[in-house]
């Protein structure tokens, strides 16, 4: 499972994340989101991608979120070796691309946290806070630990997004 908030960037946050977490990797990520041939994933708070960047390909699922508060839900994670044979096998069941979304990503660590600092085309700079945990049992550690280094970066937990990336850019081309 992934605990995660996110928030919008402020002129000078990727300074403060700098002075409290370690530097990983920076990467361009390009995800193509599909809809399922049967439901729909925006009702059901879904979705479904795969991810190219130069770290590899990944397809990823993940669940409706868990909480009121975060973006918290269940995310399962599978590596392929063929962006587009993975496209297309997803073609050929029926499910059908809704969306690319496209971002420049840094991602720092502190703890077993990570700290994104993204900028998505279309949208702009936000920061990301996640743990990965297995099961629910230590959700609320999890969750308390991100809000905690949320305030360390000056995030007030009522700005949280819960929407993502691609839901904001759906909601920007609707207006």
């Amino acid at each position: 499972m992934e605990v995660e908030v996110k928030f919008k960037a402020y002129d000078g946050v990727e300074n403060r994340i700098k002075q409290i977490a370690e530097f990983v990797i920076e990467k361009l990520e390009e995800d193509l989101y599909f809809n399922h041939p049967c439901r729909d994933f925006k009702e059901s708070d879904e979705a479904l991608r795969v991810r190219k960047d130069k770290e590899g390909i990944k397809v990823t699922y993940k669940g409706a979120k868990v909480d009121k508060e975060t973006k918290s839900r269940e995310e399962i994670k599978l590596k392929v070796d063929d962006y587009n044979k993975a496209i297309k096998l997803f073609e050929k069941l029926g499910f059908k691309a809704v969306r690319e979304v496209v971002k420049l990503r840094k991602i720092y660590r502190i703890g077993d946290a990570i700290i994104c600092y993204d900028k998505v085309k279309g949208l702009g700079k936000f920061v990301e806070i996640e743990i990965e945990i297995e099961g629910k049992a230590n959700f609320e550690i999890a969750k308390q630990k991100v809000f905690e280094i949320a305030k360390q970066l000056g995030f007030d937990s009522k700005n949280s997004i819960r929407k993502s990336y691609l839901e904001l850019l759906e909601e920007k081309n609707r207006v």
